[in-house]
């Protein structure tokens, strides 16, 4: 339904015209195997003890930064009492990018001798240690190369994810998700880049992951669900558009991402 997509990007943007009441993002820095790495980090400000808050990594596309995927996500004005994290990827080869001149993420188990699932675990280490993170709601989402590697978490460290939402990526030859859980997929017919019907075929193995292979139930404008025997559902929003990130992507992943918790 157009409505509500309108009524979600509105509110995006009434949370963003809003954000000086926001938590303030700070860069952070870890060396992994001798290479610095640094993320932006949102937090909410310190609160009543005791109160522990959603975890959310988000990672950048290929050709990214965290500035930018924190600028343009902007999860933290949609979802002020959640932590959110913003890595920012390497210099990483791609069929687009052979030399490896602009920065991404690894698409499958063992490429860069796992750099980005290292730093993805000192990430999380320090976001544990430093904050009080609600184990049952840790996510992670990304765009293209980010969703990509938001799908090889998925089969890495699936024990540790509640969920996850990524837009415009693929599993790819070698990722072998094995854990159930909540997926939302968005992807875009017109895709060229990250061809649509890879997408697609990711699609299926989600759901045949998280036993929601059933018929799928209309839930609004480009909205699929596919429920799930397992209480890990598979959502999808399939859009006319090609290899972007919609306006109303971050507001849709945080609407999902709130209706699941670790099991």
């Amino acid at each position: 339904m157009r409505a509500r997509f309108t009524i979600l990007f509105a509110s995006a943007i009434l949370a963003a015209l809003a954000s000086t009441a926001a938590a303030q993002g700070n860069v952070m820095n870890w060396t992994i195997d001798g290479v610095k790495r640094q993320a932006i980090v949102f937090a909410p400000k310190p609160g009543t003890t005791g109160v522990s808050h959603p975890l959310v990594f988000a990672f950048h596309g290929h050709g990214g930064s965290m500035q930018a995927a924190a600028q343009g996500m902007h999860f933290q004005t949609l979802w002020p009492e959640a932590i959110v994290v913003y890595p920012q990827g390497l210099p990483t080869a791609t069929k687009i990018d052979p030399q490896g001149l602009h920065p991404g993420w690894q698409n499958e188990p063992g490429d860069d001798g796992d750099r980005d699932i290292k730093f993805f675990d000192a990430m999380l280490a320090k976001m544990r240690q430093q904050f009080s993170v609600d184990e049952r709601r840790i996510y992670s989402t990304g765009f293209s190369n980010g969703g990509g590697f938001t799908y090889l978490l998925w089969c890495v460290r699936g024990n540790v994810l509640a969920a996850l939402g990524e837009c415009a990526g693929r599993l790819f030859p070698a990722d072998h998700p094995s854990q159930p859980r909540p997926v939302l997929a968005i992807a875009g017919q017109a895709d060229t880049t990250d061809p649509f019907a890879l997408q697609q075929q990711s699609i299926e193995t989600d759901r045949q992951v998280d036993s929601a292979t059933g018929p799928g139930q209309a839930c609004g404008q480009y909205c699929t669900f596919y429920p799930s025997s397992t209480h890990t559902p598979v959502k999808t929003l399939i859009h006319p558009g090609g290899h972007v990130y919609p306006p109303w992507a971050s507001a849709a992943i945080v609407e999902f991402f709130k209706a699941h918790q670790h099991p």
